[in-house]
């Protein structure tokens, strides 16, 4: 198994340094992190600690993962991707698990669920916790999966990667790489993962607006999929 990274940062300046340091050894070198159009000093950082970074332009949580696979296939030699986030709330040693997994079930798509994990108090504030049992709770009515989380730490063979084909730039990301992963048959599993209050304030999450958007398209993302997506009849989906 070869491993590439994709860390998407907008702002992250305080914690991306922190995320890199926590990253294990063997996988430090094909690491990539999308700089989002920061503001602040986060691409410098992670120059600074000998870590690749590519900049992206267009706004958007989506469009940071697009260009961050982008680098990873002209400048790595891998067959599964890593996507985690740059604001230190996921606890990059936690890859192990989502290994094992792969491992142990020859997943295509595999969730680091935060519910299932230990998810320190206030780490998911209640919009995110709604917002989260809303999203998976129609996924699985209306697919057959037992998703519990929309989690951003996971893990997706390549060959799986492109054949789901992901197209969203922003909110919409996680939702349409686990639907259109149970859309197409692919064998989708969950781990449980650590979650810990992130450094600053949450884009999305910790605000009205960013809440009431990223629920929006959620939501969006679930039903174009539904109703324009068919299911084939022996979809199967597991969850550990």
């Amino acid at each position: 198994m070869k491993i590439a990274i994709v860390i998407p940062a907008y702002n992250e300046e305080n914690s991306i340094g922190l995320v890199l340091n926590d990253i294990p050894d063997e996988f430090k070198s094909q690491v990539v992190v999308a700089n989002n159009n920061s503001t602040d000093n986060t691409a410098q950082v992670v120059r600074d600690l000998g870590f690749c970074v590519v900049d992206e332009l267009r706004p958007g949580y989506g469009s940071a993962c697009l260009k961050g696979v982008e680098y990873a296939k002209n400048n790595f030699n891998f067959d599964t991707l890593v996507f985690l986030d740059g604001d230190y709330s996921d606890f990059p040693q936690d890859i192990f698990k989502h290994i094992k997994s792969l491992n142990s079930t020859g997943a295509d798509l595999i969730i680091g669920s935060r519910n299932l994990g230990l998810a320190e108090k206030g780490a998911l504030l209640p919009q995110a916790l709604f917002g989260n049992w809303l999203a998976t709770t129609l996924m699985n009515l209306f697919t057959g999966s037992n998703f519990t989380d929309l989690g951003p730490f996971r893990l997706v063979k390549r060959s799986a990667y492109d054949l789901i084909n992901m197209q969203d730039t922003n909110f919409g990301w996680t939702m349409e790489m686990q639907i259109k992963a149970m859309k197409l048959g692919l064998i989708c599993e969950e781990v449980s993962v650590r979650y810990r209050k992130r450094v600053g304030e949450s884009k999305i999450s910790g605000t009205v607006k960013g809440s009431v958007l990223a629920g929006y398209k959620i939501l969006y993302t679930l039903f174009k999929y539904l109703i324009f997506m068919p299911m084939p009849a022996n979809q199967v989906a597991k969850k550990h």
